[in-house]
């Protein structure tokens, strides 16, 4: 009796009540999985499932699960990893392990095995497990990427990434970013002729991703020569690091490096044979820390520095303070382009991307607390405010702490709203700012994470053994690495830190940068600081002898305003033009620079 049939009797002859009975027990004998939606069915509900709902025999095929024995017109289907077939009124449907397939009309590949498990499963495994919920846990994800002896096309080997054979994949990824990057591609093209980088060698310590690959690409472009690593061990995206490295730029890094491995390839930019680096582009000052602490001497022929990020700038504020800083360095951060638009327009978008990926919590009526009301805490507010979150700020700065009340936040102590918040964000640029303490008071499944630089802002103690696998490890001041807390890897980059009493914290990307290791960030906001990244490089290395001595600069407003021109045809924008008149009576130059170095914007 084929399927069409037997749904066409069942109408007929059998009241609807007791149509799932009689098919589940002349049709189907499930084994395991067959109808009920166990751990392995994927929620479909098997072949049975399929039947006893009536669907099509085309849905029949799409809904099976692989462990299960059907009857269908005498025929045999057996368990995963036998291969029969069997008819579904005119179609030959084949069973094997990889699913089952429409010989016919329509072709289904349903992966088998441990593929049906959902991505997004709330079954949880220990901490020690590594892998990434998108990739596979093949015996090839377990090997370091330092144990692999790897060669692009081109025959090179000085590189060291996941899999170079992913290059194409990175390289598309490329090409998306380029589409949304204009400044950094007209200024590529703008200034392709002149090389203003010829004989730079740059070692660069930033996120690696297709963002900063376009950059880096601009920069070669332009005649410099990179070696390249990753500022933080778990933003790298490894298939733009493999087609950097498929392009013969020496890359090292890949996601979810190891302490050592994050030391190893900060050092393998820096120490190799034939190199002797001039200029370094820094994000959090790593690079520049190991340099001058590793090689003095190679630090002492570095014409100039320029960092990124706030904890980078303060490291090299320290270092001049202390006369330890013998090259110029430029201050990225804070120049106009940056702190105006990527720190303040990319994490207003990026936050609210990187909770709902790693939690898919819902904000509105949520309680959260933002640890610091600088540019970045004032992106993460406005876009958490705006979806209907109650948000409090914590702030040491009193002209800081009035903006967030003018903007409408309460601003409190951390203590006085930790029990009672169920989002808790770090942007400060400081070390424990969130600690033990803190966490021992906070409600059960509240959401931690950083939107700052290091993993310092949330004191979690972070001790690993080369595979990635924690370690216990005895009981430190304010530490979450403790015997008494159980951790549990939920997702890549989502942990469950468990209490004696039972309560959970969630943990996002181990208290690490959450909008680059659990999400991403706007192509075109990178692009402006690409640029400015760029015209610093191009500034120090260009500059005369004497024009900046040892300390840490601003970038010029000139160039700020520059920057910000490139982006302008995006939006079809049309700057006004001063007359002379006009221009002699606000005492400007009718090209600019338009505001004075001690104007806020």
């Amino acid at each position: 009796m084929s399927v069409e049939t037997l749904h066409g009797t069942a109408k007929k002859n059998i009241p609807t009540k007791r149509f799932e009975s009689v098919v589940s027990k002349t049709v189907l004998r499930r084994k395991h999985t067959g109808g009920g939606g166990g751990k392995r069915s994927g929620g479909g509900g098997g072949i049975g499932g399929a039947l006893c709902l009536g669907l099509s025999a085309d849905r029949l095929v799409a809904s099976s699960v692989t462990m299960a024995t059907a009857v269908v017109n005498g025929e045999d289907v057996t368990e995963m990893g036998r291969v029969s077939s069997f008819k579904l009124g005119e179609k030959v449907v084949e069973a094997s392990a990889s699913g089952f397939k429409d010989r016919t009309k329509r072709r289904f590949s349903l992966p088998a095995g441990p593929r049906f498990e959902s991505r997004r499963s709330s079954t949880v495994s220990i901490c020690s497990s590594t892998s990434s919920y998108t990739g596979s846990s093949s015996e090839e994800d377990e090997i370091s990427p330092r144990e692999k002896a790897q060669r692009n096309t081109k025959g090179s080997a000085d590189f060291c990434v996941k899999n170079v054979s992913q290059a194409a994949f990175g390289r598309r990824e490329i090409e998306i970013a380029e589409q949304e990057m204009p400044g950094i591609v007209a200024l590529r093209k703008r200034a392709t002729d002149d090389k203003p980088l010829k004989g730079a060698k740059v070692v660069g310590c930033t996120h690696i991703n297709a963002q900063t690959a376009v950059l880096i690409e601009t920069l070669v472009e332009l005649g410099a020569t990179v070696r390249w690593s990753a500022c933080n061990i778990f933003s790298t995206q490894n298939e733009v690091a493999a087609a950097l490295a498929e392009a013969d730029h020496p890359i090292f890094a890949w996601r979810g490096e190891s302490e050592e491995d994050f030391w190893w390839c900060i050092d393998k930019c820096l120490n190799a044979e034939n190199w002797q680096p001039n200029m370094i582009l820094d994000d959090g000052g790593d690079a520049t820390h190991l340099m001058l602490k590793k090689y003095p001497a190679m630090f002492k022929m570095i014409k100039g520095i320029c960092e990124e990020s706030v904890t980078g700038v303060h490291r090299l504020y320290q270092l001049s303070k202390a006369g330890k800083l013998t090259v110029p360095a430029m201050n990225v951060n804070d120049s106009v382009t940056k702190t105006m638009f990527d720190n303040l327009y990319s994490c207003r978008e990026s936050i609210i991307d990187s909770l709902k990926r790693a939690t898919d919590v819902m904000f509105g009526g949520k309680q959260i607390v933002v640890c610091g009301y600088g540019e970045v805490g004032k992106g993460c507010c406005q876009a958490l405010k705006g979806l209907g979150c109650t948000v409090y700020v914590t702030e040491i700065d009193p002209v800081c702490a009035l903006q967030a009340c003018m903007d409408g936040f309460r601003v409190m102590k951390l203590s006085e709203v930790i029990r009672q918040v169920d989002i808790l964000v770090t942007a400060t640029g400081n070390k424990n700012v969130v600690t033990r303490d803190h966490m021992d008071k906070m409600k059960n499944g509240a959401i931690v994470c950083n939107m700052g630089h290091s993993n310092t802002e949330i004191d979690v103690t972070s001790i690993r053994t080369e595979d990635l696998k924690w370690k216990t490890i005895k009981r430190q001041s304010n530490s979450l690495r403790t015997p008494d807390l159980t951790w549990e890897k939920v997702r890549s980059q989502v942990d469950h830190v468990l209490w004696p009493d039972g309560k959970r914290i969630i943990l996002l990307a181990e208290g690490r940068l959450v909008n680059l290791s659990c999400s991403s960030v706007p192509s075109f906001v990178v692009s402006i600081t690409s640029c400015t990244q760029a015209l610093a490089l191009i500034e120090l290395f260009n500059a005369p002898a004497g024009r900046y001595k040892s300390d840490v600069y601003l970038l010029p407003k000139k160039m700020d305003e520059y920057v910000a021109s490139l982006h302008l045809p995006t939006f079809d924008a049309h700057l006004t033009e001063l007359s002379d008149e006009q221009a002699k009576y606000m005492g400007l130059n009718k090209a600019g620079p338009f505001k004075p170095n001690y104007y806020r914007y």
